[in-house]
């Protein structure tokens, strides 16, 4: 989970490994188990490669900052396999309108699918709770 020190962290961390490969961040923005990155790669680095250094250096840098973590994520593994990728052309507005705002719509749909364990009407034990399947 992304918060407080460990995101502050976070942020540094990606914004040395980019400078490092001369890689501009336009926007950013970490959520609470995701990051959404728009970032300007230079033509000699592989989108693929650079993700893969970013999230490979990137685990190890976090995990040497908060020894702690290693025992929750194990392995020295902090990222999840895989990524998601699109090139921007013209749309790079509204994309970087899209991550400035999706922490907020994250913590929106977290809200709606919250279960309620109490009536928040009359604050008595909800008997309509959802089974798990």
């Amino acid at each position: 989970m992304i918060y407080g020190k460990i995101k502050k962290d976070i942020g540094i961390i990606l914004r040395q490994l980019c400078e490092r490969k001369g890689v501009e961040i336009i926007e950013a923005e970490a959520c609470k188990d995701h990051i959404h990155m728009l970032v300007s790669i230079p033509p000699k680095l592989g989108v693929s490669s650079f993700v893969g250094y970013l999230k490979g250096k990137s685990s190890l840098m976090i995990f040497d900052r908060h020894a702690n973590l290693k025992y929750r994520y194990g392995n020295r593994k902090f990222w999840c396999k895989g990524f998601y990728v699109d090139t921007v052309g013209r749309n790079k507005k509204v994309i970087e309108n899209y991550i400035r705002n999706q922490l907020q719509e994250d913590i929106v749909a977290d809200q709606i699918s919250m279960e309620e364990y109490l009536d928040p009407f009359t604050g008595e034990k909800n008997k309509k709770r959802k089974k798990k399947e």
